[in-house]
């Protein structure tokens, strides 16, 4: 179920990584025609370098085409870098829905993919940390974070909407921003509204961590993915950004929970079922969404 590449960004920059198939990954071959080809992608990103930054996207977004990916998603904030001082600072990066660069950057994503993207979204007065979610010709959504973490919320205001789900050219895609998906409540939601797979751009900080365990961040999210059948394409930094260092946790969990592709260098591709994940059937018995009782809870 699982093809494992690495995608490099503009800049050449490169950081240690590690490429894995994952427990029990089949052959890429075996996704049949209702297989997605993923692409979660960490280039660099440089703190207040907004046009540079699109530059390093753009590129990236093109080596991940090279490979076919339909499903292309980039960190939070990505455009702007996360650590940023104050709103002043934050204003300076934002990019309003209508900025004319986004057209640049869509052209350089594939007739057929859907790019989700983490930028700093200007709207009059206000701020958001919000998700893009773009073809080559049009804008699907943009998703505002509705979970602010830490020192965002001196800086975003937030999100009305506990994740979106967007219609694709592939079928239903679930879109949430780093801390939303701490809430169980926000995959299973989508879910539940007929999510095929979860696009989520991170920034994760590093924590302190047992020896040889995975963040506790990607362990929520595998969990999350195994309960709901969802599968999470998620697209985190590496290195640091001014004395923050990251998780770098860029990875592609599939719909039974498990790993198939992290931390490839500069990112990771994977297929992933989409037979697989619409069927919620546990045989002989069960079902993952018919055996919840909404009445107890």
């Amino acid at each position: 179920m699982t093809e494992t590449t690495g995608a490099r960004g503009a800049s050449g920059s490169s950081r240690p990584g590690v490429s894995a198939s994952g427990v029990g990954a089949a052959d890429a071959g075996s996704a049949g025609a209702a297989g997605l080809r993923v692409a979660a992608l960490s280039p660099e990103i440089v703190i207040g370098d907004l046009d540079g930054n699109l530059d390093r996207i753009r590129s990236a977004i093109s080596a991940a085409a090279r490979r076919g990916a339909q499903l292309i998603v980039l960190p939070e904030l990505a455009t702007s870098g996360y650590v940023l001082a104050d709103r002043s600072e934050a204003r300076s990066v934002a990019l309003a829905v209508d900025d004319a660069r986004w057209s640049s950057l869509q052209e350089s994503i594939p007739d057929d993919a859907v790019v989700v993207v983490g930028y700093a979204e200007r709207d009059g007065d206000l701020l958001f940390n919000t998700a893009a979610v773009l073809t080559r010709d049009a804008r699907l959504a943009d998703y505002r974070k509705s979970h602010l973490w830490g020192a965002e919320k001196q800086i975003f205001e937030s999100g009305a909407e506990a994740g979106a789900v967007v219609d694709a050219p592939f079928g239903r895609l679930g879109v949430a921003l780093c801390y939303d998906n701490e809430f169980p409540e926000v995959p299973r939601r989508l879910a539940l509204d007929g999510a095929d797979v979860l696009a989520l751009p991170v920034n994760w900080p590093l924590v302190p961590r047992p020896e040889g365990e995975h963040a506790p961040e990607l362990i929520q999210a595998m969990a999350s993915a195994r309960s709901s059948r969802l599968p999470v394409v998620i697209a985190d930094r590496w290195g640091s950004e001014r004395g923050v260092d990251w998780t770098d946790g860029t990875a592609i969990i599939d719909e039974q929970g498990w790993i198939v592709a992290f931390r490839a260098v500069m990112g990771a591709t994977a297929v992933l079922s989409l037979d697989a994940v619409r069927s919620k059937a546990l045989p002989p018995h069960n079902d993952l969404f018919a055996d919840r009782r909404s009445d107890l809870y």
